[in-house]
């Protein structure tokens, strides 16, 4: 790993760099900025963004960058195109392509459950197979009423294995198993009624509905930002006890040791609004 010193705003701010990853700002498919304490990723391979395995590695190394620079906060995957993500490019499916592009797709979820960061996608069109994982594996969703999630695999003689593993946890598997042994695609209403969707919104509302999000997320802690989503998605598939006590872990273990914490809870006896440090 490697240092750099990269200039934002009136600040500068050291990034540790993998020098075999590659600079956002190389990337193709993916515009990649920071705005705001979020780094904003976009897909844009028009006109469906078919994802192929170059797509899939500049996510990966997007969300990595990301995960590293103290100064973001959270992570935005929204679209460039009238399709969210129209999942996997059929072209990708070859004998000698098929694993190394399999080994992108799942190395970009993974990514996702691993980054330090929330990661909040924004849909605003179909989500399609690979597309709708993609928008499952997101820590928080807002869709509009363009929207739609479907896992249509089945009808290809094929199953979807991201969606097998997480549908059950988002809406229980009875709920799974019809989606996923249907291959129907469902509305964006149903979507947000099985929890599939945080928020959903009027088109012409999604702009300041996700600069809100945003900021109020960026009104907190970085680091307690983390532990939460840390004591979150690591109860997953735990016991109740063994849960409660992973969280409680973090929270006696490592959360207590932060400055921010210390500070949240001088804040509140002062009666004064928390000064955050971020660390």
């Amino acid at each position: 790993m490697e240092a750099r010193r990269t200039t934002l705003a009136d600040r500068n701010v050291e990034v540790r760099t993998d020098p075999t990853r590659r600079n956002p700002a190389d990337f193709q498919y993916v515009k990649f900025r920071i705005e705001a304490s979020a780094a904003r990723m976009t897909l844009n391979r028009p006109d469906h963004n078919l994802l192929n395995e170059f797509m899939l590695r500049e996510l990966l190394d997007g969300i990595a960058h990301a995960g590293e620079r103290p100064d973001v906060k959270l992570i935005v995957l929204d679209s460039a195109c009238k399709v969210f993500c129209g999942g996997i490019d059929v072209g990708e499916y070859t004998t000698d392509r098929v694993f190394q592009m399999l080994d992108a797709f799942h190395s970009v979820f993974l990514g996702i459950l691993e980054t330090a960061k929330p990661v909040v996608c924004v849909v605003n069109g179909p989500a399609i197979g690979g597309g709708a994982e993609l928008a499952a594996f997101g820590d928080l969703v807002i869709a509009t009423p363009k929207a739609r999630f479907a896992q249509p695999e089945i009808t290809l003689g094929v199953f979807p294995p991201l969606a097998s593993t997480i549908l059950p946890f988002l809406v229980g598997p009875k709920v799974a198993l019809e989606l996923v042994l249907l291959g129907e695609p469902v509305t964006a209403e149903r979507a947000l009624d099985m929890g599939i969707v945080n928020r959903l919104v009027p088109e012409a509302q999604l702009e300041a509905t996700v600069n809100d999000l945003c900021a109020r997320i960026a009104g907190h802690s970085g680091p307690v930002l983390t532990m939460a989503k840390k004591a979150i998605l690591g109860g997953m598939g735990l016991s109740l006890r063994d849960g409660l006590r992973n969280s409680m872990n973090i929270f006696l273990n490592e959360l207590y040791r932060l400055e921010d914490s210390q500070e949240g809870l001088r804040a509140l006896s002062e009666k004064r609004k928390p000064n955050w440090k971020n660390r």
